[in-house]
């Protein structure tokens, strides 16, 4: 007895040796690529963060009126918690539709701020929520703030994430008018770039009703094609496919 004991406790000591510390574990892996543009010629990939909230549904009524994929980068626990049953039936309306879903973490915290495991966390949250509402798990993923380091570049890597920035941002976050958001999409198309990855956010209202609307009119009018931020990069949208779940006592945030 006490020999098995003692065997037990040496398999243990020997394991956790072997287990290297977080800082060991990212110096060997690789880090994810980062991208802030698409690839695809004469492409425009609408992004929207933050969700999921209220507006989400009237955003994805309008691409679907216009015929646009867009991509939805979204919290767990930010605006709404992603397991109400508003935010869950909007999502699945999202990504039902064909659009594509990609995490923004779990509470929007800047991820250069915390620890190794805190990051895992926030990443590892929004992951099991989709798992379960969506039956896929995301293949990219968007840094709160466009926030990084190497870290947070290991961290992706481990869980098959690329992560995705912006070349374009429509200001709605950072306190433009619509106006200012609607000159900011003029000044875009008149420069016409050969593609565009912009950012805007689907947790205001002006956003949603009037200046993603105005922006899709000019892009089209200017000749641009839409696409998801996978399509236009050439990535695959999902790292795990599987079934949706049931909703029970464990879906809260």
């Amino acid at each position: 007895m006490l020999f098995t004991t003692f065997a037990a406790f040496l398999s243990v000591f020997t394991l956790a040796r072997a287990l290297p510390a977080p800082a060991e574990e990212h110096a060997k892996r690789g880090l994810a690529t980062v991208y802030s543009g698409c690839k695809s010629a004469n492409t425009v990939a609408m992004t929207f963060d933050d969700g999921p909230y209220i507006y989400e549904q009237d955003i994805v009524n309008t691409l679907n009126q216009n015929g646009i994929k867009g991509t939805f980068f979204i919290n767990g626990d930010n605006w709404e918690c992603v397991y109400d049953s508003s935010t869950i039936s909007s999502l699945k309306s999202a990504y039902n539709s064909g659009h594509q879903i990609g995490s923004h973490t779990w509470h929007h915290y800047d991820l250069t701020t915390l620890s190794w495991d805190q990051i895992h966390d926030e990443m590892w949250r929004t992951e099991l929520a989709m798992r379960r509402i969506l039956g896929v798990a995301p293949a990219i993923m968007r840094p709160p703030y466009g926030n990084y380091n190497d870290l947070v570049r290991s961290a992706s890597s481990i869980r098959n994430q690329s992560l995705i920035i912006w070349d374009f941002d429509d200001g709605d976050s950072t306190g433009s008018s619509v106006s200012q958001s609607e000159t900011d999409y003029n000044n875009l198309v008149k420069q016409h770039p050969k593609n565009v990855l912009a950012l805007n956010h689907e947790t205001y209202e002006t956003s949603a009703h009037t200046v993603i609307p105005y922006a899709i009119k000019k892009l089209k009018a200017a000749g641009y094609k839409f696409a998801t931020v996978s399509e236009c990069l050439g990535l695959p949208a999902y790292s795990w496919y599987g079934a949706p779940q049931k909703k029970d006592s464990t879906w809260t945030c």
